[in-house]
């Protein structure tokens, strides 16, 4: 593949794009504002700064939903912005693209986004699984033999693969990530306090005290929002304890399905599993003390990949030397 080549992870809630030869380049929010004509009037940052604050001439999108695209012009205008802004350098020349697509999208899905890349300006476009993908970057011998098993924790999907030789020898997607977990904190402050916040107050809230197992030392913080009852600003005080069970069923449903994974691999394989562990990637490993709850749940060592949020972006910048391995083909 010559140098003009990209790696794009393209997330529900963010984008980030691998340059070859420059490293990560580009993280966007994945949002786009038009207004009521269609006419983009801003793109990644500039638009989230837009979401609930905008007149009802103009709306704040997120193309993708779940880790797909839900609305496929709009994509195609982000994933144009994206690789404009990357290859500033090489105007004249159209960049080859790998793009991720979650371990179980289908065959339509995988076309769209392929076709929206090759629409957005890419000379040729590769999907590639999000767990693959999030292996890579986190630095597993995913072309050695024995098992490697990934969880990549997205903001609209969590990806879980079990890769040996290059492959992936079972995997599943489910449609729970960093979204679902804002959501739950937004429903649960609005049964238990009447009180309305928006979804970026849910994921800072997440961010700071959110956890998945009992903290060493609990945290509290203030939350503002509006009354449901006088309809006027009100503040709050919420404790770990609280988001702790607020999370508990987007928490519960990531265990269920590691479990699951666990329970279809090979039993070769579950024998190494339960020597090399299994790694977290994606901005919901971050959570604090869900590796803890997933070891005491799976009886597996786990452990957080050293850049987390970076790791599929990563993986799909050195795929690009890897496709000869991979067997990436375009849809």
């Amino acid at each position: 593949m010559l140098g003009r080549s990209l790696g794009i992870d393209l997330g529900t809630t963010c984008v980030r794009v691998f340059v070859k030869g420059k490293g990560i380049v580009l993280r966007e929010p994945s949002v786009v504002a038009v207004d009521r004509k269609g006419k983009i009037l801003a793109v990644g940052e500039e638009a989230k700064k837009m979401i609930g604050k905008t007149p009802s001439s103009i709306s704040a999108r997120q193309p993708l939903r779940d880790g797909v695209i839900a609305d496929y012009t709009t994509t195609a205008t982000l994933l144009k912005y994206l690789i404009r802004k990357s290859c500033s350098p090489w105007t004249l020349f159209k960049p080859d693209v790998i793009i991720c697509v979650p371990a179980k999208a289908t065959s339509v899905e995988r076309r769209a986004v392929v076709d929206a890349a090759i629409e957005a300006g890419a000379r040729n476009a590769f999907p590639i699984e999000e767990p693959m993908a999030a292996a890579i970057g986190a630095g597993l011998p995913i072309t050695e033999p024995g098992a490697n098993v990934i969880v990549d924790i997205g903001g609209g999907t969590t990806d879980i693969a079990v890769i040996s030789l290059g492959g992936i020898v079972v995997s599943d997607s489910i449609r729970v990530g960093g979204i679902k977990m804002d959501e739950a904190i937004v429903k649960h402050i609005k049964r238990e306090h009447n009180l309305l916040i928006g979804e970026q107050t849910a994921e800072e809230i997440k961010i700071q005290i959110g956890s998945a197992y009992k903290l060493p030392q609990e945290l509290a913080m203030e939350v503002r929002g509006r009354d449901m009852v006088t309809g006027l600003p009100k503040t709050i005080r919420i404790t770990s304890e609280e988001i702790r069970q607020a999370l508990a069923e987007p928490v519960s449903q990531i265990v269920n399905r590691v479990k699951f994974i666990l329970e279809q691999t090979p039993p070769e394989l579950v024998a190494e599993i339960v020597t090399r562990g299994i790694v977290l990637t994606g901005g919901g490993a971050l959570l604090k003390g869900l590796d803890q709850l997933l070891q005491l749940e799976t009886g597996v060592p786990i452990r957080v990949a050293d850049d987390p949020v970076s790791a599929v972006a990563l993986g799909t910048g050195m795929a690009l030397d890897m496709l000869h391995v991979l067997h990436l083909d375009g849809v």
